[in-house]
Formats: structure tokens, C-alpha cells, sequence
């Protein structure tokens, strides 16, 4: 017998080719529970979350299940207590789809559309909260896959069957930019500069009339992409000892702070590595390239990443295991920060086994530590960053020590560990200043402001937190200039000044999103301040939009402590469902301080 479950659009269960029907939409609702699970659930929990309206709800839950096994023809499923949640791998499952590895890209395109598609269950509104959060979370990751099956087509050649990915990736999500300039790139790069400029077109329009912004240069210039490559001016140069010139010369720039003198000479280099045909050297250079669009140029990362998957064929063809543990790593990066946790985890992974230093390892597992700090998971988190410390000092990377300390003082201030972040923050700011590493002082100065500020030494907190501000202008980077930007806002709140408080809150918000490529969770850090400042202030109109938009950009990017803390500013505003919800959604997130505001 064929079994086939669909939950991705309108739900279904076929066998041997033929519908089975199921009785009630709480059978499709704890079903689609059970196989999105975590872990195994316990009846009880289980009953109180889609059945807590019934005279017996562990009888309704007994019956239901039964009507599960009967429409699967499987009457061995889902016993025990915690209900068992596997289905077995003869059974196909479009879930699955989302997250086998490695990804079938044909079946990526065959998916249908959100989770229980046209289904609520409005008498069980803990159900509907996890629903609507997991409805985000699904189709993000799905749209993570496309992407990442579209410019794995691109690196390969195959740009053609790129534009299929990319076009269904957009239609997931047409208010990303990134979606916009993927499809762009890849109808450039196939030859079609006339369909890649109609899409610009299509672009420019989507963003003006819903979000109100300006498409960013990086989006019309993709429809230029062909040429882009080995476009900069100047005298050619010829010769693989001509390449690692420029490719040192574009990399010192870049560490200088001449961007783009820096990229000129790294397109050159990936030129004439074509030209010389050293296929090693083209990956080098091309990983050069993407790694410095990713981390010295804003708005680039679309741009970036896929130079990047082409460095990865090109070392693999090579046998570069270092390039493509870089190539692997930096592609990591750029998922964590656009909050695609999956295909960041996936990528992170792959780097992992290609390391063999302890300068790279600490390089992965500071990212890896991200993205699980990102997530809400900080046991994961201070295991990665603590090691990546560790890893740092013993090679004398000593900028990777201060990233992986900052990094680490940040997940010990979320949980309110004040004593361990102030000495993870002391120890990255006197590495910083030891390299004169100008370019990332304003994170750390921030944590220490925040430290200040929750000691109540509001002047000390103003002179780091505007020290950070205007570094972090000079700078441009959207992520430091958010950050201080929120942090000045609660310190004029903490001050009683909370006209200037709304007034910095919402230019932070402004400045951490004036770019496509943002860091998610920076974004997600600014709207908590500045909705936890409206509800205190009594301002609920304002409160609303902003808490639906954390809500929104919480579940779609994976970042479960912020889905969380979105409820209980639900719950502040009046939603009598909202504080169960937060309760049921926080289950396994390990952080005593969101534990308390979880039990008031």
C-alpha cells in the first residue's frame, strides 16, 4: 500500500492513489501537531490544546486519534504516552520534503501552499496561535530552499532552470527584495535582459505601493550581471602571481576601509583567474569576493552569495578544502542574519567537516552560536560560542575571540546573567581596542551600555550608548546603528523623557531596515523595545501594528523568544488567550529570565 500525507495547502491522505477521508478538523489539526513535533507530546498536553472544550477531552483526544488510524490504515500509529509521532519513512510526507537532506529540488516545486490551508480551529485559540506561527515558520523555510536551489543552479551554469526556483520562491514571498533580485539575476544570466528589466519594473512597484521604500542599486544592477564580472577599470593583469597580487591588494583595501578599491581589485582577480584558467585560483578569488559583498558592502548579499556557491564548485572540483570551508561558513552567515535557520544550520554544518584548523572551527562556531542565540536555544548557543573562545585564543585569532565574546555576552544579557556578560563584554572590548577594530567597537560598547543601564547607571549608559551611535553612523552599518539607537531610546525612557524615547525607538527601527540584506533579529530586537515602551506608556494604537509586525517577522525567521515575547505583548494589550499561548510556544526555550516574565 501507497500512503501519501499532504498538509501543505489544502490537507489530504491518499491511499494507493485514492482519497481517504477524515472525519472533523481537529484530526487534520493534531495530525499536522504531531508531525511538526519536536518531540513526542504528552495525551494530557495534547488534550488541553485542541480539546479542552470537551465534556472528556483525553476521550475526544482517544477517538480522534483513532480516526487518524483509521484513515491511514494504520492502526499501529500514534500510542503510547507521549504520543509516538513517527509515521515511518515508507509513508511520503510533503513535510519531509522541507527538511530531508540533502533537498530534492524537484520536489521542492511540487509543494503546495501554507500549512492546513483554508483550516482554523477557533474553539482551541492555543491551537490557532501555534498554527499561525508554524504557517510563518513552513513557508520561510520552503522559500530558504528554493533559494538556495535556485543559486545553486546559478554557481553550476544552469540558469535556465534557476528561474523556475527563484519565481517560486518570489511568490512566496513577494516583499523581500532578495526574492526580487534573485529572479532578476537569474533571467540575466540566462540571456533574458528584457524579461530581468520587466522585473525590476515589477520589483520597484511591489516595494513603493506595500512597503513604502525604494528598491535598493542592488536590485537594477542585477539586471547588468552578466558583464559584472571582471567589469572594473584599470590595466589588466595576467598570470596567477599578477592574481594573488590583486586578490591580496583587494582584501588589504577592504581591511582598510577602501571598499570599493578593495572589490575592483577582487573582480579583477576572479577576471583574469578565469583568463590564466587556474579554476583553484578562481575560487579563491570568487570567495574573496562574496565574503567581502557579504560583511563590507550593504546590500549586497544576494550578489555575495552567489559568488560564493560558485566558489564552492570550484574548490570542490579542486580539492580546496579550506576555500570551500570559508565559501560554506560565509553562505552560513548570510542565513543567519536573513533568519533562514535551516538552510544556515545546513550550511554551518558542511563548513564544520571541512575545517581542520582551529581558526576556522572558531570562525563556524561563532556563527553556529548565533543563530542559536537567534533562535531562543542557549544551551546550544554558549556551547558554541564558549568553544569558538576558546578555539580563538589557542590560534591567536584574536578578532574572532572579540566577535565570539561579544556574541556570548549578548546570549548571557537575554537571560539576565549579568555577572558572566560583563566579563564576556570586558574581555571583547579590550581585545578591540588592543586590534583598533574600529569597525565592530559599536557592538560591544552597546552590551556594555545595556549593562550600565540595567544597573541603573544611566549617565555611564548614555556616553557608551551615544559613542556607539555615532561610530556606528561613520561607519554605516544598519545593525550597529539600530542597536544604539534602541538602546538610547530606553535609556531617555529610563530618564522619564518618553517623547525622545519614541523618537529614537522608531529611527532605530528606521535604520536597522534601511537595507535588504538587515539582520532579522536586530530588526525583531528594535520592535520589542519599542512596543514594551508603547504598552508602558499606554499608547495601545501604537502598540498593535508593531506587535502584529514582531509577530509576523518572529515566526517567518525562526526566532522563538521573540514569537514568545510578541504573545505576552498580546497579553499586556488585553488578549486573554495570548498569555497560553506564549506558555505553550516557550516550552523548551531554556532562559530563566523570559521564565519569569512567562509566570507573573
Amino acid at each position: 500500500m501507497t500512503l501519501t500525507i499532504r498538509l501543505l495547502g489544502p490537507p489530504a491522505i491518499e491511499r494507493d492513489g485514492r482519497p481517504a477521508p477524515v472525519r472533523g478538523r481537529k484530526a487534520w489539526a493534531l495530525l499536522a501537531y504531531l508531525l511538526l513535533a519536536d518531540r513526542p507530546p504528552g495525551r494530557r498536553q495534547l488534550a488541553e490544546l485542541l480539546f479542552g472544550d470537551a465534556d472528556d477531552p483525553l476521550g475526544a483526544l482517544r477517538w480522534t486519534l483513532a480516526e487518524l488510524r483509521r484513515a491511514l490504515g494504520q492502526p499501529g500509529l500514534f500510542g503510547g504516552d507521549p504520543v509516538a509521532t513517527a509515521v515511518g519513512p515508507d509513508v511520503e510526507v510533503d513535510l519531509r520534503v522541507v527538511t530531508a537532506e540533502p533537498a530534492d529540488p524537484a520536489a521542492l516545486l511540487e509543494l503546495g501552499g501554507e500549512l492546513l490551508e483554508g483550516m482554523s480551529v477557533a474553539s482551541s485559540p492555543a491551537f490557532e496561535s501555534w498554527l499561525v506561527v508554524e504557517r510563518h515558520r513552513v513557508s520561510a523555510v520552503v522559500e530558504a530552499r528554493l533559494r538556495q536551489a535556485a543559486m545553486t543552479l546559478l554557481a553550476a551554469g544552469r540558469a535556465e532552470a534557476a528561474v523556475a526556483y527563484a519565481s517560486k520562491a518570489l511568490a512566496r514571498n513577494p516583499l523581500e527584495e532578495g526574492n526580487h533580485e534573485l529572479l532578476v539575476r537569474s533571467l540575466a544570466t540566462a540571456g533574458d535582459r528584457a524579461a530581468a528589466v520587466r522585473q525590476v519594473a515589477v520589483a520597484t512597484d511591489t516595494l513603493r505601493r506595500e512597503l513604502g521604500v525604494e528598491p535598493s542599486p542592488a536590485l537594477r544592477d542585477a539586471a547588468d550581471i552578466p558583464a559584472a564580472a571582471g567589469s572594473a577599470t584599470g590595466p589588466p593583469v595576467s598570470g596567477r602571481a599578477a592574481v594573488r597580487s590583486q586578490l591580496d591588494a583587494g582584501q588589504a583595501a577592504i581591511a582598510a576601509g577602501a571598499v570599493q578599491a578593495g572589490l575592483d581589485s577582487l573582480r579583477r582577480a576572479v577576471a583574469e583567474a578565469v583568463t590564466c584558467g587556474d579554476r583553484a585560483l578562481q575560487g579563491q578569488a570568487l570567495a574573496a569576493l562574496g565574503g567581502a559583498l557579504v560583511h563590507a558592502v550593504r546590500g549586497r548579499d544576494e550578489e555575495g552569495a552567489v559568488a560564493l556557491h560558485e566558489a564552492i564548485a570550484l574548490a570542490a572540483e579542486a580539492g580546496d578544502q579550506a576555500t570551500a570551508a570559508t565559501a560554506h561558513r560565509e553562505l552560513g552567515f548570510v542565513e543567519v542574519q536573513a533568519g533562514r535557520r535551516r538552510t544556515a544550520d545546513s550550511w554551518l554544518a558542511k563548513a564544520e567537516a571541512l575545517a581542520t584548523t582551529d581558526q576556522e572551527l572558531a570562525a563556524i562556531g561563532g556563527v553556529r552560536g548565533m543563530n542559536a542565540s537567534d533562535m531562543g536555544d542557549y544551551p546550544a548557543a554558549l556551547r558554541h560560542l564558549e568553544t569558538s573562545v576558546e578555539q580563538a585564543r589557542r590560534s591567536a585569532a584574536q578578532r574572532q575571540q572579540a566577535w565570539s565574546l561579544a556574541a556570548l555576552a549578548r546570549a548571557h544579557l537575554l537571560r539576565d546573567e549579568r555577572s558572566q556578560a560583563e566579563i564576556a563584554v570586558a574581555a571583547a572590548l579590550e581585545l578591540v581596542h588592543e586590534q583598533r577594530w574600529m569597525a565592530f567597537l559599536p557592538w560591544p560598547e552597546a552590551l556594555q551600555g545595556e549593562l550600565e543601564l540595567r544597573a541603573g547607571r544611566l549617565e555611564a549608559a548614555g556616553q557608551q550608548f551615544e559613542h556607539a551611535w555615532s561610530l556606528g553612523c561613520q561607519i554605516g552599518d544598519p545593525c550597529w546603528e539600530g542597536m544604539a539607537g534602541r538602546a538610547i531610546g530606553l535609556t531617555h525612557a529610563r530618564r522619564g523623557d518618553h517623547p525622545a524615547a519614541t523618537t529614537w525607538l522608531a529611527e532605530a527601527g528606521s535604520r536597522c531596515t534601511r537595507v535588504p540584506d538587515r539582520y532579522q533579529w536586530v530588526h525583531g530586537h528594535v520592535l520589542d523595545a519599542a512596543i514594551g515602551h508603547a504598552i508602558d506608556r499606554g499608547d495601545a494604537e501604537r502598540a498593535r501594528p508593531l506587535v502584529t509586525a514582531l509577530a509576523s517577522l518572529a515566526a517567518r525567521c525562526d526566532m522563538r523568544e521573540l514569537v514568545v515575547r510578541a504573545h505576552l505583548h498580546r497579553h499586556r494589550l488585553g488578549d486573554h488567550t495570548a498569555l497560553a499561548a506564549a506558555r505553550l510556544l516557550a516550552g523548551d526555550i531554556d532562559n530563566p529570565a523570559l521564565a519569569d516574565l512567562l509566570s507573573r
